[in-house]
């Protein structure tokens, strides 16, 4: 028991001093992330990725979402009234120009014109006499003028009936196809009774619009790029609208697709690609690697086992990548990764080094 008792307060009398000797709490020690990527511990290389300069192509491209649009499109109407007797289409066919699709009553037009038509035969024959007549000095010239005059006024009147016959009859004004016919027969057409639509789509254009400061660049001929469906097509512009629109500061253009197959329906969207220019072998950088400073900017390059500080000069910008017009050279080790982390003739290991360059897209 008096053993016990001397060992106890041997213990607490010791404890104080073995803690000051190894200047902790027993316990884990907080751990060195050394080996994390981007860290490194004392004397360790800092880990980065690495992008090989090569030579790449650089497109510079305009984006723009556009709408598909027929060639042509009307909504057929009579020019007269009357109660429809025939309606000559099926919905969703293809029709010629001119084609009759529809017509209303006529019968008494016909009627008028037969009466006309009888008369001018009477007023010929009359005509002819006092030609004759005036011929032989037998009539004044007063009175052959009165009986010309009148065939001519029932000429007129003829005219004016066929005329009239014709509004009667709805004709296809060009190839197309026709849609859903918006009447019945029997019913009764004013001019402003819808009858059926006629598009032709044939070719097809894509209208779409492109930013103010480009309308000098995209004139008639111009070739561009769209996809429906994840199908591209090629198109060319044909017009551009002269005027900018105030309030969106863009400018509309519209591109023909001749569509021969008529794959593509009018109304449908379409992301529409325009190529002003491709800068071949130059040097564009992932944009990440770029470092912006007070007098312009930088990138880091590794080179002997250590980062090097170079002074870069821009180009074109895109998305993803950034041209470099002076500073880079082809061969160049570009580091992407622990940028924040880098400093001038600091050791860097790479992890990877990413080799192939595909070619470049985007906004100028």
């Amino acid at each position: 028991m008096t053993i016990t008792l001397i060992l106890v307060v041997l213990g607490i009398i010791l404890f104080p001093k073995i803690k000051d000797m190894t200047g902790s709490e027993l316990g884990p020690g907080p751990v060195t992330p050394a080996g994390a990527r981007g860290m490194r511990g004392s004397g360790q290389p800092l880990l980065a990725t690495g992008y090989l300069i090569s030579p790449v192509q650089m497109n510079e491209l305009i984006y723009s979402t556009g709408t598909l649009v027929p060639d042509e499109e009307v909504e057929l109407s009579f020019e007269g009234t009357g109660k429809v007797v025939g309606i000559h289409f099926e919905e969703g066919s293809r029709v010629k120009k001119g084609e009759l699709l529809a017509k209303i009553n006529d019968r008494p037009l016909q009627a008028q014109l037969l009466k006309l038509q009888a008369q001018r035969k009477l007023a010929e024959e009359r005509e002819f006499r006092q030609r004759q007549l005036l011929d032989r000095d037998a009539i004044s010239q007063e009175s052959y003028d009165q009986v010309s005059t009148e065939l001519q006024s029932l000429q007129a009147d003829i005219m004016l009936v066929e005329a009239r016959i014709s509004e009667t009859e709805l004709r296809a004004p060009f190839d197309g196809i026709v849609g859903l016919r918006m009447i019945s027969e029997g019913a009764f057409a004013t001019p402003q009774t819808k009858i059926v639509r006629l598009v032709k789509s044939i070719p097809l254009k894509i209208e779409f619009s492109i930013p103010e400061r480009y309308s000098g660049e995209v004139s008639p001929g111009f070739p561009i790029s769209f996809v429906v469906d994840g199908n591209t097509y090629i198109a060319t512009v044909y017009a551009v609208d002269p005027k900018v629109n105030m309030e969106t500061r863009t400018i509309v253009a519209r591109a023909l697709y001749p569509n021969r197959n008529e794959e593509l329906k009018p109304g449908r969207y379409a992301s529409v690609q325009l190529l002003l220019s491709q800068i071949e072998n130059t040097v564009a950088i992932p944009s990440q690697a770029m470092i912006p400073e007070m007098g312009g900017e930088k990138v880091f390059i590794v080179k002997n086992g250590k980062a090097r500080e170079v002074p870069v000069k821009i180009g074109l910008r895109t998305e993803s990548h950034i041209q470099i017009t002076e500073g880079l050279h082809f061969g160049d080790t570009l580091l992407i990764t622990a940028i924040l982390q880098l400093r001038q003739n600091i050791p860097v290991q790479l992890d990877s080094l990413i080799i192939d360059a595909p070619p470049v897209n985007g906004m100028p």
